[in-house]
């Protein structure tokens, strides 16, 4: 399928070289190159009818991401293999587990070869992953220095709400892009010196760009479609967002105005502050588009804004599934709600002075035990991720 191609309907049968494998994977590691499968078709497992057409209006997104580490640890595998479609994980696969494993429970309608198979793809590129990772700390002059360094894959393919696809293929080394993939071209893209080597052995082999490229544009997309089989009745769901607005005043200060959505899925959404009318994007304050437990998410904005000005601002959420945008606008609590807040701040602040003393009786008490360590009671809590200012700038700010 071409780049911008609109879905025709049709039926494919798809055919994996799985011979082709054993030779790459038990090849000699020359560079990076090793990455770049020509054996990653291996995904294409076995021999499948799989209907075309747009059955499923996008946008949808089929990634996978592979990662090695050089110093591996506890929690942390030297070698580690995630699927995607949108937003929800469905595959993974670890050097120090048993093999792959669905994560979601659609993908379960696929069989136990399709397992053992995934198994043994993601084992044979464990090695050269590994190999990579050496041989991109030689690249940056960075072999025999102690430390984590990363080095990650990203692939796969989308399917855009007006029918058109596209593919990626991207390269990154301790969080900065390494090489990439242009399909329309289709050429290796290399923004810096060091992928340079590399970027002159893929663009060496004709065949493997070609091949790639009709993986991405092709058979990328009819798995894509595949699993959006599966998957309908999650994916496609359509969750409404609930909104809330809060306010806090400052002491002789600016009132901030938090507008928060929760419970919404998918995840695109638009949260926006308006003043008479006007966007307030310069001086609003973001959070990221966050997963609750429930498989859906949460996200939030602030403004700081002269108090007399409260009632002059709106709250708006535009989603693709939403007629019309949802508003919301700050409403101050009435008296009667607030007397049982003030009665739960004395009990809680009660509370705590209660513990504080017990806290520190109990420590006199165990002193001189030796190997307890506890926090201190002034030590900032965790941080759930940095909030970002106008204009995108991450900022120390606290969350509403």
């Amino acid at each position: 399928m071409r780049p911008g191609a609109r879905c025709t309907r049709r039926v494919a049968l798809l055919r994996s070289p799985v011979g082709s494998v054993l030779a790459d994977v038990g090849g000699r590691v020359t560079g990076l190159s090793m990455a770049v499968p020509v054996p990653l078709r291996l995904l294409l497992l076995g021999v499948f009818a799989i209907p075309g057409g747009c059955a499923y209006p996008g946008p949808h997104s089929l990634r996978y991401f592979y990662t090695a580490v050089s110093e591996p640890g506890p929690g942390l595998p030297q070698f580690t293999v995630v699927g995607y479609l949108d937003d929800q994980l469905f595959f993974h696969f670890d050097s120090e587990g048993k093999g792959a494993q669905p994560r979601a429970p659609w993908i379960q309608a696929e069989g136990p070869e399709y397992w053992d198979r995934q198994t043994w793809i993601a084992k044979g590129w464990q090695e050269p992953f590994n190999s990579n990772v050496r041989i991109a700390m030689e690249h940056y002059n960075q072999s025999g220095v102690r430390g984590l360094h990363t080095f990650q894959y990203m692939y796969g393919c989308q399917l855009r709400a007006d029918g058109s696809t596209g593919g990626f293929r991207q390269y990154g080394y301790d969080g900065r892009d390494f090489l990439s993939y242009d399909t329309r071209t289709p050429t290796w893209v290399a923004p810096s010196k060091e992928a340079e080597i590399t970027k002159g052995k893929m663009e060496a082999d004709r065949h493997l760009s070609q091949q790639q490229r009709d993986y991405l544009e092709r058979k990328c997309v009819e798995w894509l479609q595949k699993y959006l089989g599966y998957g309908k009745e999650t994916l496609q769901r359509r969750e409404r967002p609930a909104m809330r607005v809060t306010g806090r005043d400052a002491p002789d200060g600016p009132t901030t105005l938090c507008c928060r959505a929760h419970g919404f899925y998918p995840r695109d959404i638009a949260l926006s502050w308006l003043r008479k009318g006007e966007s307030r994007e310069q001086v609003t304050w973001r959070g990221g588009v966050l997963p609750n437990g429930d498989r859906t998410y949460h996200a939030w904005a602030t403004v700081e804004l002269d108090p007399r000005e409260r009632g002059l601002y709106r709250c708006h959420v535009e989603r693709e599934s939403l007629a019309q945008p949802l508003v919301a606008v700050w409403e101050p609590p009435s008296r009667s709600a607030l007397l049982p807040v003030l009665i739960g701040a004395v009990a809680v602040t009660a509370l705590l002075a209660g513990g504080a003393v017990g806290f520190v009786l109990w420590r006199r008490r165990c002193s001189g035990n030796g190997g307890l360590v506890v926090p201190g009671l002034g030590e900032p809590p965790l941080s759930v991720g940095p909030a970002m200012g106008p204009r995108g700038r991450e900022q120390s700010r606290p969350l509403c």
